[in-house]
């Protein structure tokens, strides 16, 4: 195969998939409008925004837990290696 009949195969590959990714894009906007799931902008700096909160939000969660566990380790419900087994299991070490 010549140099030029392979460019030519080359681009005619890159333009079919073009077309093809160009088709599959507008399939899937056809779908999500009809089915009323098409995102907007906006919907995705607020869906940011409250992700960007919800570690703070999980933090006093685990804290209450450990805080708890402590108290049961205290009354002598849980001993030490129980305790230092579920304070890894919470804070995932």
């Amino acid at each position: 195969m010549g140099l030029m009949a392979e460019r030519g195969a080359d681009r005619m590959q890159a333009r079919q998939t073009y077309r093809t990714m160009a088709r599959m894009q507008r399939r899937r906007s056809f779908v999500q409008s009809r089915l009323g799931t098409k995102e907007d902008f906006s919907s995705r700096e607020e869906l940011a925004e409250t992700t960007a909160t919800t570690p703070a939000a999980s933090e006093p969660e685990y804290v209450g837990e450990l805080e708890r566990l402590a108290q049961l380790r205290e009354q002598g419900i849980l001993s030490d290696q129980e305790f230092q087994a579920k304070k890894q299991q919470i804070l995932g070490i």
